[in-house]
């Protein structure tokens, strides 16, 4: 976030299967009386009404009619409240019981001089009134987001594969985890997940890169693009995404980045902390064909010959197969598996249990398809993205160092006495040899 007959059958069977509103609370905090719901934000001086969504043509109004600056302002929970909360205060007190004034053009003459008030979180009344819609709105996504978890009438679709999903969100999510690599971290800490989704999919219906953001001309070029620069995935810079997730509602007046920034140095704060009981957990590599599991490439590839027929190890001597060979083996065998078709019939099934059961009983499992299937640059890049396996494996030349350096390499004893011999018997001089003739 890739030409003969076999790879462009290859390339197409890849690329065929790659790839806010804020929140209203009920009421008002300090005493204002409950106002009915309205997607327009009233000046806090005047007749003006904007949007709620257009807020920043709002403050530009107060900015250049009345003089007024509020600091902070996308810190603040609720825009329209907050408007309407000093809305009312202005009709009962002077501006300036309340804001800082800031004089520009101070040594202008007083004609050219503009007084400018600020509104800021300084004065503890502002502050208090921050705070009580932060605390108002966390609760309100709280129990939303609990709404969310608990919710088992979820229904979508994949925008990777179009499969549907119902039940609970996180089998969506985990699914395009899972399958698509494409991970937007846990689902219990998404929220307004619909919302979420949709903005996702309207930017891939535009042809939208979702971490880049940049447009392509066509979907199969947008979906390669995605796969290839591993871009399944969102821009965390992008702030459109915060509302989506609970940590940029936690703390009054921090996102999400100054939250992680303090843990990331409570952590440096502990490094002289004793690990030394710290277990470190192996990771495990998973079978081509099943779920198991296993802690080593040897276990791995026992299980998979014993269990499935599949020697990979065989198959990696017999073909000769060096490390980059072996990763596209194993990724094109993740592809075939995972769209439940046989790569030697090119036969499809319902199931992956179908599948295995065909490629077992005739045999498919054991055997390569032509080399120019899946010998292909598009299977460089993991079909799993967390694929431990492609981590384990090891260059067959490696393994035949030792055997070629024996047969091949000629050893001098360090001891030699017949130089002369050595030299007439040299492959230095049959070379040569052959060079003059």
């Amino acid at each position: 976030m890739a030409a003969s007959a076999g790879g462009s059958a290859a390339a197409e069977r890849g690329d065929g299967e790659c790839i806010l509103e804020p929140l209203c609370l009920p009421e008002s905090p300090g005493g204002v009386a409950a106002v009915e719901e309205s997607p327009s934000v009233p000046c806090i001086f005047c007749e003006e009404n904007s949007l709620l969504a257009e807020q920043d043509q709002l403050l530009k109004h107060m900015i250049i009619e009345h003089k007024l600056v509020i600091a902070d302002v996308k810190l603040v929970a609720d825009f329209r409240r907050y408007v309407l909360y000093w809305k009312k205060r202005f009709t009962e007190q002077r501006i300036t019981d309340f804001c800082s004034v800031i004089r520009t053009n101070s040594e202008a003459p007083l004609e050219e001089q503009d007084n400018y008030f600020l509104l800021c979180d300084v004065l503890p009344e502002d502050r208090l009134l921050r705070e009580q819609l932060q605390q108002k709105r966390l609760r309100e996504i709280l129990a939303q987001q609990q709404r969310e978890r608990d919710d088992i009438n979820f229904h979508n679709i994949c925008m990777f594969c179009d499969k549907e999903f119902t039940g609970n969100r996180s089998v969506l999510f985990n699914h395009m985890a899972r399958d698509h690599a494409f991970n937007v971290g846990l689902p219990d800490n998404i929220v307004n997940c619909n919302e979420f989704l949709d903005v996702l999919q309207k930017k891939l219906d535009n042809l939208q890169c979702l971490y880049c953001e940049r447009t392509f001309r066509d979907k199969n070029t947008l979906k390669d693009h995605m796969r290839k620069k591993q871009h399944r995935r969102i821009n965390a810079k992008n702030r459109e995404y915060d509302r989506f997730y609970i940590i940029n509602y936690l703390e009054f007046g921090k996102s999400w980045e100054e939250v992680q920034s303090e843990d990331d140095r409570e952590l440096l704060d502990n490094l002289e902390e004793d690990w030394s009981d710290w277990e470190e957990h192996p990771v495990s590599a998973v079978c081509l064909f099943c779920e198991k599991q296993a802690e080593t490439t040897e276990k791995l590839c026992l299980h998979m010959k014993e269990a499935h027929g599949f020697d990979l190890l065989k198959i990696k001597a017999e073909h000769g197969l060096k490390f980059y060979q072996q990763v596209k083996l194993v990724n094109f065998i993740r592809r075939e598996i995972h769209q439940c078709r046989c790569y030697n019939c090119m036969e499809k099934f319902q199931s992956k249990t179908e599948l295995i059961s065909h490629m077992e009983v005739t045999e498919h499992i054991t055997f390569l398809p032509p080399r120019s299937t899946w010998d292909q640059p598009q299977y460089y890049f993991p079909t799993y993205e967390n694929d431990t396996l492609l981590c384990t494996l090891s260059d067959s030349e490696d393994e035949l160092t030792a055997k070629d350096q024996s047969e091949g390499i000629p050893v001098i004893s360090e001891d030699i006495c017949d130089l002369e011999a050595l030299r007439q018997n040299s492959i230095l001089n049959q070379l040569l040899h052959e060079e003059n003739n």
